[in-house]
Formats: C-alpha cells, structure tokens, sequence
C-alpha cells in the first residue's frame, strides 16, 4: 500500500530551477505536512506548529536568498516528524517517537513496511533531486543546508543569532563564521553552536563528501524568521555575505 494518495503533495519542491549560482540551498526540514494515510501523526494543530514539525522560517528564508543568489533552492515539503531527512534511514532520530518531550503516537510500533514506506516516498525523493541537481550540470560548488533553531531549549536561552556547524574542514564554513560575525557581533554568532555538526548529520555528508564540495550548515533563530519583514533582512544579510564570498573565490 502507498504512503502518499490523492491530494498528498509532492515531497520535493524546488524553487528557482536551474539557478545559476555556485550555491546550492537546501531545506531538510523546511516543510511541516503529513501524509493523509498518517492521519496527522495523532498530534493537534498546535503541536504540528511547533519547531518539532519543521524548522520554523527555513522556507521562507530559503524562497528568498534563492531569488536574492539566483540560487536553486531543493526542499523537503513533509514533516521532519515523518521522517527526518538529514538523519540516516534507521537511525534513532530518523522516525522519532518523543521529539522535544512530546510523545509522538503515529511513530510508536511501527512496522518495517510502514518504515520502508516512508523512506521510498519521502526520503529518497529528496535526496534524489538533490543529487540529481548536483550531478546535472547545475555547476553548483557549495551546498548550503539552511536550518533554524528556538531561542531556548530545555529552559537554557540560546542567545546566538546564527549558527555555523561544520567539521573543521570547510573554508566556506569559516569565511562566513567570519563575515557574519562582522556584522551582527562576535558573541551572536555561534561556532559549532546552537548545534556541532557531528556523525548524527546526514544530507552534508551524503552529497558533499563523494563530489568534493564545501558546504555550510548554517542555522538561524526562529525569532528572527517569525514573520517576513524578518524573513527579508535575514535574507538580505545572509544574501550578501554569499555574494561577497562567490566573488572572491577563485
């Protein structure tokens, strides 16, 4: 039996096709649908509104800086809580049954069936119009996996504005710590902070390491993507520290 029925939405939407710029943005967890066979996952409105469901923001950020770079923008149109699309299939946090401490009851005893469902007709259609964008001709050098993040967490405040995770190994990752760090304060622009990126990250990794690209993770908090007007400067900053870089590289 197929997940996905009349009147689901496709998985991947991309925006902007074909851009021409060296970056590619991607959204893993930009949208926040369920499946109508999942029945809403069992959770109400106001839990599929909180940052459990979807980075809050990313996809307007992302619809913006992809028109701001000429950029082409691949995201993920379903919730993080059906399947989290920058955690490898099987992992703990791929199919979560507790995110944030509320208890999930679509994802609790799952079969492998319902399991394989879900990775065939919402993982892999992402990733593979993601390696399809990449290997296509589109000529992108830098993947630039945009996220956001809840100004607490746990009753701890998360000061920062913007987060860049990386392994050390990203000359990408460091300009832009940086050239954002210039512009909005040492102190608001965390290193490996709200999150580090370690072995719990999937999509980096999966499509940058095998074609040799550079890449960002950058995280930005929810408050400041609340609304559009914020959307818009948040854009517009992160827009410009990108132009700035494609124009000195080489």
């Amino acid at each position: 039996m197929r997940l996905l029925v009349a009147g689901d939405i496709d998985p991947v939407a991309v925006d902007n096709r074909g851009g021409s710029s060296p970056f590619l943005l991607l959204g893993d967890h930009a949208g926040r649908a369920v499946p109508r066979r999942l029945d809403r996952l069992g959770l109400d409105d106001v839990e599929l509104a909180r940052h459990i469901a979807c980075d809050i923001g990313v996809e307007g950020l992302g619809v913006r800086l992809a028109k701001r770079l000429n950029a082409t923008f691949v995201r993920q149109t379903y919730s993080r809580l059906v399947i989290d699309c920058n955690r490898a299939l099987g992992s703990e946090g791929s199919i979560p049954p507790v995110s944030d401490g509320t208890v999930i009851p679509g994802n609790n005893d799952l079969d492998a069936a319902s399991r394989r469902g879900r990775s065939a007709e919402i993982f892999l259609p992402y990733h593979d119009q993601i390696a399809a964008t990449l290997d296509g001709g589109h000529g992108a050098t830098v993947v630039v996996s945009l996220h956001s993040f809840t100004p607490s967490l746990a009753g701890l405040a998360r000061p920062w504005r913007y987060g860049v995770l990386h392994r050390g190994d990203s000359m990408v990752s460091a300009a832009v710590l940086g050239a954002l760090r210039a512009r909005v304060g040492e102190d608001a622009v965390g290193d490996n902070a709200p999150y580090a990126m370690d072995g719990t990250d999937f999509t980096i990794p999966h499509h940058v390491d095998p074609r040799g690209l550079d890449y960002l993770e950058l995280e930005v908090r929810q408050d400041l993507l609340a609304d559009l007007a914020g959307q818009d400067a948040a854009a517009a900053l992160i827009g410009d520290v990108l132009m700035m870089l494609a124009e000195e590289r080489p």
